[in-house]
């Protein structure tokens, strides 16, 4: 799949939390425009930034050569005016999508981070790629309060391939989640959007997270469903013999299944339960 590549200069980098993140986090940030990975399900296909582009989502990505810079002048002028700042990295695209192993946009962030910490930083991620950066994170999470949240939405690697082709294998991303980990990083599974699992899904993830964060094409899409339902997800879930797994209360199954395995202060869901506290 041929993607094109466009280097920007963004005004900001820090975007004012609304909508969903409108719960605690102050600020979104989006290191990137576009995402490779090209989940089918992926609500950003229904916002404007994609729906007027004029080119298929997943094949064009905006790198903000200026993240860095900008990121520092943003957070002096924060810090300034003596506000708090909560990040959610990324709402839009991912920051570890592959072309960040080239660019380093992310990883630039992350160094002017540890000059100029947030109060609170969750890196929300499919991409492996963010192992690279233990080294950054190790020490950014003595600065701020610091998750890693790492989409793991089945445990099925044939699931993956219908609903997410392009993203890294699941059975990576739980061997990157083991090892951030093992390093004291606080992590979380974000079994986001919820699709088709085996019953071992929970053993799986025992020793490799603090929480697991539950939420669904239903309920977490941004708009009730709807954006999900113009994505046509009802109907690829029918085509696939997974319609028992499109419900409106499939978060409140889910949930009760994971705390048969973990504490329930482990399990959180949703949107009221995405910022922690």
């Amino acid at each position: 799949m041929a993607i094109q590549l466009k280097e920007i200069n963004s005004k900001k980098i820090l975007t004012e939390a609304t909508g969903y993140l409108d719960i605690g986090f102050t600020h979104s940030l989006n290191p990137y425009s576009g995402c490779a990975f090209a989940c089918r399900y992926c609500y950003v296909r229904e916002l404007p930034i994609q729906r007027f582009k004029g080119i298929p989502w997943g094949q064009w990505i905006d790198i903000k050569k200026n993240a860095r810079e900008n990121y520092r002048k943003e957070m002096k002028s924060l810090r300034r005016k003596q506000q708090p700042v909560n990040i959610y990295m990324s709402s839009a695209t991912d920051p570890y999508q592959p072309i960040e192993r080239k660019v380093q946009i992310t990883r630039g962030v992350l160094e002017e981070m540890l000059e100029y910490p947030p109060d609170v930083l969750v890196i929300q991620t499919r991409g492996t790629l963010i192992e690279r950066d233990k080294d950054l994170l190790v020490e950014l999470k003595e600065k701020c309060k610091l998750i890693v949240s790492l989409t793991i939405e089945t445990d099925r690697e044939d699931v993956k391939q219908i609903f997410a082709p392009y993203a890294p294998s699941i059975n990576k991303r739980l061997e990157v989640l083991k090892k951030l980990h093992d390093a004291n990083i606080t992590t979380q599974a974000a079994v986001s959007p919820v699709l088709p699992f085996t019953h071992e899904f929970p053993k799986r993830l025992k020793d490799k997270v603090d929480y697991i964060w539950i939420d669904t094409l239903t309920i977490g899409d941004g708009a009730d469903g709807k954006r999900s339902l113009r994505l046509k997800m009802p109907d690829l879930f029918v085509e696939n013999h997974f319609s028992e797994w499109y419900k409106q209360d499939l978060h409140i199954k889910v949930a009760e299944y994971f705390k048969r395995y973990f504490p329930n202060e482990m399990i959180r869901v949703s949107k009221q339960e995405a910022f922690l506290k």
